[in-house]
Parts: C-alpha cells; sequence; structure tokens
C-alpha cells in the first residue's frame, strides 16, 4: 500500500511538468481570424453590395443616357466627351463606401469591446492591423476588380459606336487604376479607424480628407489651386484613372503615389498609436 500512495501522490507534479507550453499566435492565424470576422457581420456585405450597385449600377445608367442622348448634346460636350471618365463615374460614390467599412473594420471592435479580446489573443498588436488591412485590401481589390470590369464592358458596350474597347491604350490603366484607388482608400480607412477609434470620428475625417479639402481648395485663388490641389489625397490618387486631367493633375503613377503614401503615414501613425495606447 506504501507504495502505491507514494505513487498517486506523485503523479500531479509529474503531471504539471508535462502541461503544453501555449503556441504564439501567428500572422497565418490572425489572417483567418480577420477574414471571418469580415464575412461574418452583415454591414460588410452591405457595403461591399453597395460598392458594386455604385461602380456599376452609376456606370451603366450613365453610359446608356448617354448613347440615348447623343444626338441631343452639344458640339462642345461631343467633343469634351470621354467614355471611360463617364463610365467609371461610380468610382466617386464608391470610394465614400469602401472608405466607411475600412474604418467599420477597425471601430467596430472597440464600440463592441470585443477588441480586448483581440488584443489579449494577439498581445503584439500590429498583427491584428496588418491582417485587417490585408484582408480588407485583397476583398476590396477583387470585388473592385471584377466590378469595374462589368461596369466598364457593359458600358462601353450600351455607347455603341461611341465607346471604346478594353484593348484601348488607357483601358487597362483606368481599370487597374481605379481597382487600386479604392483599394488603398480602404486601407486609408482602417488605419483612420485604428488611430481615431470612433465610428463617427473617422467617418467624419475622412469624409474631410477626400471631399472636403478639394472644395475648400477650389474656394481659394487659382494660382494657390492650381499649385496644391493636385497633391491633395483624393485628386492625387484620382489621377490614375482618370483621363485627360490637363494640368490640374499630377501623371497618372505619381498622382498615384502621392496618394499611397498619404495612406502609408496614416497607417503608420495607426500602428505607433495602437504600440503606445491601451485598448
Amino acid at each position: 500500500m506504501e507504495p502505491e500512495m507514494t505513487t498517486l501522490a506523485g503523479a500531479p507534479a509529474r503531471s504539471r511538468r508535462h502541461v503544453a507550453q501555449a503556441k504564439p499566435v501567428t500572422q497565418g492565424q490572425v489572417i483567418r481570424s480577420e477574414w471571418i470576422k469580415l464575412r461574418t457581420v452583415r454591414s460588410s456585405w452591405f457595403a461591399l453590395a453597395a460598392t458594386v450597385l455604385g461602380i456599376a449600377g452609376i456606370g451603366l445608367l450613365v453610359s446608356y443616357f448617354n448613347n440615348a442622348h447623343w444626338s441631343t448634346m452639344s458640339a462642345s460636350s461631343r467633343a469634351d466627351f470621354n467614355p471611360i471618365n463617364q463610365n467609371l463615374i461610380g468610382v466617386n460614390l464608391s470610394e465614400l463606401i469602401v472608405g466607411v467599412l475600412g474604418v467599420l473594420v477597425a471601430t467596430g471592435e472597440y464600440a463592441t469591446g470585443m477588441i480586448r479580446a483581440t488584443f489579449a489573443a494577439v498581445p503584439r498588436r500590429l498583427p491584428v492591423l496588418v491582417a485587417k488591412a490585408g484582408v480588407l485590401a485583397a476583398v476590396t481589390f477583387v470585388v473592385c476588380l471584377v466590378t469595374v470590369l462589368i461596369a466598364f464592358l457593359g458600358g462601353q458596350a450600351l455607347l455603341g459606336s461611341h465607346g471604346i474597347s478594353l484593348g484601348h491604350p488607357e483601358a487597362v490603366r483606368a481599370v487597374l487604376g481605379s481597382t487600386l484607388y479604392l483599394t488603398v482608400v480602404g486601407v486609408m480607412g482602417i488605419g483612420l479607424g485604428f488611430l481615431i477609434r470612433s465610428t463617427a470620428g473617422g467617418i467624419a475625417t475622412l469624409l474631410a480628407v477626400l471631399l472636403v479639402l478639394p472644395i475648400m481648395m477650389a474656394a481659394l485663388p487659382g494660382s494657390w489651386n492650381n499649385a496644391f490641389g493636385r497633391y491633395l489625397p483624393s485628386t492625387a490618387g484620382r489621377a490614375l484613372f482618370t483621363m485627360n486631367g490637363g494640368h490640374a493633375m499630377l501623371s497618372p503613377w505619381a498622382g498615384f503615389g502621392i496618394f499611397f503614401l498619404y495612406a502609408v503615414v496614416v497607417v503608420a501613425a495607426a500602428a505607433l498609436a495602437l504600440r503606445r495606447r491601451d485598448a
């Protein structure tokens, strides 16, 4: 009896020594977690559906009405008509939807308090920012690329003889450029969300950057607008898919490069805030 009791008494100590250590969370696991969060929240589907309707719906309608009323258009309107700009006019609305989705992806967890559980599982925090930005960027790029292609091909078909084909020298740049622009807008929204931690504040800041600043700049003297207006975030980014922008815009890739740098600065500031502030 005595040896058996000793064995039983020593069992807990031995079992404690063999407890497996918890493995660190990998970046891949964080990405999978953020993908589950994105696709299981209804607001994500609503925002993506609104993005599709904004790009394809408006683009197709504008192309149809332009072709239907071509005979009544003035000679100057016909001369200035650009089938690409008209066809992708819905991007200007959809950028707001994508940006708002980006803000919600970041601030939604702060509103519910779930961010504490997220950071408890991923104490380093930066992998969460990287995962959220990467997942949203991938989803936005795929959805917008398909939608822009539908809008372009369908819209040019509706324009009939006034349209162009995808083989046009500027067509591919417009399709790819508008998709890249929307993708970066979404990532910028995530950065603003983490930086401000308020849905209302993040959306208001996004609207100010993308819409209010260009309006304010347009109200300034023409020399100021011509000198600085082209460097505003939205104006610089749109240079990649806007045709015949003239002196009001930078060259396509230079403008997009500046817009991309704006997004990098916002995300870097969000990363710094994540490291220094509590959840």
